[in-house]
């Protein structure tokens, strides 16, 4: 258990007449079991040109202390303070634990309404001006950002891209806008795109450029189905148009199937937001621009998901057939005997 210090009756009264504005800096300390002033300051210029010059040189390196410090501001109690706990690495923790129990008699003893800001320090750097500063701006400023907050400021950035969308919603032809990142197609991409229309090729894979905000071919290499596996790269997000050739009830057909491949978590969330966003603008701009019917829209995580029965169940999904509804069995054919009329305890029981 720690001792209940007390405030010395000249530290008491000094800490009274020093509310009214004379001083700029009080220092109060702990000596056998008391809180005595250590030392203090009168102003002389302004509270910032006199925050350095007049507390840095009073900061032991060795022993705790307690400092405060008037600014020029005032509030309906008088004239606003800094209440700064100064606990060094190199005092002995007894001293450090003292001190830290003591803070709140302290802060109340001076008056807690006087006081706008507390400071902890253990270093120069974080009770300076300039420590003082960055304080302020923290208890000012908006929470700090979340990892992924602050990715998705930084994809934010590119709002002044967003296009609007409308897209139909229901039958009674009501919109609503959605929003889409449109990073343009290099021409690489773009002469692939328009080959793959004309069935010169049959598979095309995109990647975007974060960096330079563009969507660039990576290669339009031949590719059969059995091949697909092997082109999803297992560690990055990429768009992929592939030409599917197969028959269906006895028809040859050619399918182009759109495949967005997300590795889960193995990229940044930056990357899964962009080419999520990124998606629907590109495959509105194909089927547009390149007149690309795209006949079945995947999204994978792995390539190994991309077997021919999984691609043509999906382009050709299975029709269940319509289950007859349960029919209650007849009863049996003819007469099922005599209705019996039956009377209570007693009565005679007379067949119809």
């Amino acid at each position: 258990m720690f001792l209940a210090l007390v405030v010395t009756p000249e530290l008491r009264e000094f800490l009274a007449r020093a509310r009214g504005g004379a001083v700029r800096l009080i220092k109060v300390r702990i000596q056998d079991e008391q809180l005595v002033l250590g030392a203090y300051r009168e102003p002389e210029k302004s509270w910032d040109q006199d925050y350095d010059h007049f507390l840095l040189p009073l900061l032991d390196d060795q022993e705790p202390s307690y400092i405060l410090y008037r600014l020029d501001s005032q509030n309906a109690l008088g004239y606003e303070w800094i209440f700064i706990s100064w606990s060094p690495d190199q005092s002995p923790v007894k001293q450090k634990m003292l001190y830290a129990a003591t803070r709140a008699t302290v802060k109340k003893e001076f008056g807690g309404g006087h006081v706008k800001y507390e400071i902890f320090g253990t270093v120069e750097d974080d009770v300076c001006l300039l420590g003082y500063q960055h304080h302020v701006s923290s208890c000012s400023g908006p929470a700090p950002l979340t990892l992924a907050e602050q990715e998705l400021q930084r994809i934010k950035i590119t709002e002044g891209r967003v296009k609007q969308v409308n897209t139909e919603i229901s039958v009674d032809s009501k919109h609503q806008t959605i929003q889409g990142l449109a990073f343009p197609l290099l021409e690489t991409a773009k002469r692939a795109l328009q080959q793959l229309s004309q069935k010169r090729i049959n598979y095309v894979q995109l990647r975007l450029d974060v960096q330079k905000e563009t969507i660039e071919l990576v290669h339009s290499n031949p590719t059969e189905t059995r091949d697909l596996p092997r082109r999803v790269p297992k560690d990055t997000p990429r768009y992929h148009f592939f030409l599917y050739k197969h028959s269906h009830e006895g028809d040859y057909l050619e399918s182009i199937v759109f495949i967005y491949s997300m590795p889960g978590y193995s990229c940044s969330i930056k990357e899964r937001m962009l080419y999520s966003s990124c998606k629907s603008r590109l495959l509105e701009e194909v089927e547009k621009d390149y007149h690309l019917e795209v006949a079945k829209k995947l999204e994978i995580e792995n390539g190994d998901e991309l077997t021919e029965e999984f691609l043509y169940d999906e382009v050709h999904p299975k029709q269940h057939a319509h289950k007859q509804a349960f029919a209650k069995p007849r009863g049996p054919a003819g007469k099922r005997g005599h209705k019996r009329l039956i009377k209570g305890t007693g009565d005679t029981v007379q067949n119809s």
